[in-house]
């Protein structure tokens, strides 16, 4: 590998410089339709690994357990060249995870590319984690090209003619499209998938083999071809004559765009700062002699040069000892090494100039979602995730000798991976570590313990809860300590909808009020609340609502403490809060700063807000996850026992042949042990993905004893809380 790298290398920096001739790529699909499988096939075209050994060497999946247990765990980077119609060009690839648990490394890839390649298993069409990656393409306005593959399974297994075949392939397109069109209609027409256009591949990345139309009118090899070799088991012939990296390398250059044209279009949707300045001018035409703008969309270690953090550049050129400002700390890094990622080697360059991926050395203190520039600038926006980490467990070092080293690890993997939550329980001692599910869990664990060897012992899985009110309550006096002050509350919930574009729009209280007011309106909020909202934290809002009050302006800050102290800590467990919209309604202050200082203010906001939820319903939300299951038909009655004794729903049952595709929802704590029974169920047969579905109230029937549970598990009294325990 260190030969061919260091040759790829070399043609690589030369085609760095011709931003026309490159493509940041990203490759998207549901989990197991063979996205790594696909990027072997690319990569062996391009002659970075072998072409027998393609499709099954998994080039990318370069960490152990993704070996093991034939998973992508991590995104990882490949660049690449590629001779199209006579000219080189340079493939900058990112190979993403498909399982839902690490869902946040596509979001974080798809703001690097400006193209992916959506792939689609033939037999199970458009998946749950299809619909959910193709969003957040659509949202970061990356364009797409789609990729059939096991087309041989839909021959030898489901033993279709060739018309049918077609019909079939026709229906993926069309729900691919049908889903495009739902979430992206500026850009629809232009980016619609059509097997005429040659946007559409088809072919089986484990056999090696692709076809699309402009490929079918170069080699004279068509459907009925591809049939005939299938049916004869004959695929070495096919991936001869139409190999697969071909007709996808080919669909790659030909129809996604180059940083020059993306940009243009990409950089107004994922920065908002001034399009006439002269670094959003810079960024919007790829000029590489303009200030540096970049935005890092991973943090990786290398045991021998320390963070590497890997990113787009959008503007200006970096080399070696260029000087940065990292977005919200008002400190420069110094880059210590430039570098493009050959899979798991880091190939080291002089400089790179804008419009590539590139990975940077010596950013002690960028985190995932940093912006580095040479110019003050505005940062780009924060990436949006769709789910949130809702399975904890509580992390202990078997020796207190390892204490330190813990704490160390903990501190890498949350800057690594931003999905990962930690924090400190002050009164058991205990680190507390969130992950997306069972399996993102698993693996920090398994991480922890053997890669950097901290041996720990590890709680069950725990589920965190959200708290939230059900009806109306206030408004409800809290007073200060010294009974100068009185702030009056009123409690309400603040709607599914509002909560819904708060927590994927990512709004909150920024220098554009009326966009806010706008924004939130539109979800139905009043509008006078609308514009009197003062803080947004986890989907829950403060609304001032009181008028002309004196010195209330230089409390607000103590008012919006007290209010975010609450909603990171509910009454009823001390559980993040969630759909709490909070309304100030009156205040009456000391008229001597004295007398309303901090432990006056937030003690007495605290108290009220707490007790008004208690007087408003307060409640439990559980996190539930979708699950969607493809069985043979005779299994169907051991897989519904399986799930509503998870107290779970079935919402849709399809058979198609003498397989059942099946949808239910069921909450996430019932679903831990899911995999292992699910296995024995059904001999193995079964093949099953989750997509987390937000949060839904908890059964009355369980109320009571969830919120024991958690108040037994953080040491608290066990008893439900009431009003009067906050105010008198």
């Amino acid at each position: 590998m260190a030969t061919r790298g260091r040759k790829a290398a070399e043609k690589v920096k030369v085609l760095m410089d011709q931003t026309e001739r490159i493509r940041n790529i990203g490759i998207i699909a549901h989990i197991d339709h063979g996205k790594t499988t696909l990027t072997d096939n690319l990569l062996a075209g391009a002659g970075i690994i072998s072409k027998e050994l393609a499709g099954e060497q998994l080039f990318t999946d370069f960490y152990y357990l993704e070996q093991e247990r034939g998973i992508t765990i991590f995104a990882a980077n490949a660049s690449m060249v590629y001779d199209y119609k006579g000219e080189e060009h340079l493939i900058n690839l990112i190979d993403t995870p498909g399982h839902v648990d690490f869902g946040g490394d596509v979001t974080r890839a798809l703001r690097a590319v400006d193209g992916a390649v959506v792939v689609v298993d033939a037999v199970e069409g458009a998946m749950p984690q299809t619909e959910t990656v193709l969003r957040q393409a659509m949202k970061e306005n990356v364009k797409p090209v789609l990729f059939i593959n096991k087309v041989d399974r839909m021959i030898n297994e489901l033993k279709v003619d060739a018309r049918e075949m077609q019909i079939r392939l026709g229906k993926i397109i069309d729900k691919v499209n049908k889903l495009m069109q739902g979430m992206k209609k500026d850009k629809y027409e232009d980016w619609k998938l059509d097997a005429a256009k040659g946007n559409v591949a088809f072919g089986s990345a484990l056999y090696n083999w692709a076809i699309s139309v402009p490929t079918m009118r170069k080699t004279g090899i068509s459907f009925k071809e591809v049939f005939e070799y299938c049916k004869q088991n004959n695929m070495k012939e096919l991936a001869l004559k139409c190999p697969a990296y071909e007709a996808v390398l080919d669909m790659i250059t030909e129809h996604l765009p180059n940083p020059v044209e993306a940009q243009k279009y990409r950089v107004p949707v994922i920065w908002q700062g001034d399009a006439e300045s002269e670094i959003g001018k810079s960024m919007a035409k790829c000029d590489r002699t303009g200030d540096v703008a970049f935005m890092v969309t991973s943090i990786s270690v290398d045991p021998h040069a320390g963070e590497v953090a890997t990113g787009r550049l959008f503007s200006g050129t970096v080399e070696k000892g260029t000087e940065v400002f990292i977005s919200g700390l008002y400190k420069k890094n110094r880059i210590q090494q430039v570098g493009i990622f050959e899979g798991q080697e880091r190939v080291e360059v002089d400089k790179v100039p804008a419009g590539n991926i590139v990975a940077l050395v010596g950013l002690k203190d960028a985190v995932v979602g940093s912006t580095l520039s040479t110019t003050e600038m505005v940062p780009f926006e924060s990436m949006k995730h769709y789910s949130e980490p809702v399975v904890t467990v509580a992390l202990e070092a078997k020796s207190t000798k390892d204490l330190p080293r813990l704490i160390e690890v903990l501190r890498k993997l949350a800057k690594e991976d931003p999905m990962i939550r930690v924090e400190i329980n002050e009164e058991t001692g205990e680190h507390l570590v969130s992950g997306m599910g069972e399996l993102h869990l698993e693996i920090i664990t398994h991480r922890i313990e053997y890669d950097e060897d901290v041996p720990i012992i590890a709680s069950p899985p725990i589920v965190v809860y959200r708290e939230t009110v059900e009806g109306h309550a206030g408004p409800v006096e809290g007073k200060s300590p010294n009974r100068h002050n009185k702030f009056y509350f009123e409690v309400e919930p603040l709607g599914a909808e509002v909560v819904g574009k708060i927590i994927t729009e990512g709004i909150t209280v920024g220098k554009d009020k009326v966009l806010m007011r706008d924004k939130l309106v539109e979800a139905g909020m009043p509008k006078e609340e609308a514009k009197r909202v003062v803080n947004i934290i986890e989907g829950n809002v403060l609304i001032d609502m009181t008028k002309g009050i004196q010195y209330l302006r230089e409390t607000m800050e103590l008012i919006q403490e007290g209010f975010e102290d609450v909603m990171q800590k509910g009454p009823l467990a001390k559980e993040k809060c969630r759909g709490v919209k909070v309304k100030l309604m009156d205040v009456k202050l000391h008229e001597d700063s004295i007398h309303r200082g901090p432990a006056q203010v937030i003690p007495a906001v605290r108290s009220a807000i707490l007790a008004a939820m208690l007087l408003a319903r307060a409640t439990f939300l559980e996190p539930v996850q979708e699950v969607f299951i493809n069985i043979p038909q005779n299994l169907l009655g051991n897989v519904t026992r399986e799930i509503q004794g998870r107290r779970g729903q079935i919402l849709d049952i399809k058979t198609e042949g003498n397989m059942v595709s099946l949808q239910a929802e069921a909450p996430v704590a019932e679903m831990i042990g899911f995999a292992g029974d699910i296995r024995s169920a059904t001999e193995g047969r079964a093949l099953w993905s989750t997509e987390f579905a937000g949060f839904k109230p908890i059964p009355q029937n369980l109320f009571g004893e969830k919120v024991m549970e958690v108040r037994k598990r953080k040491g608290m009294k066990l008893e439900m809380p009431k009003a009067s325990d906050f105010v008198s």
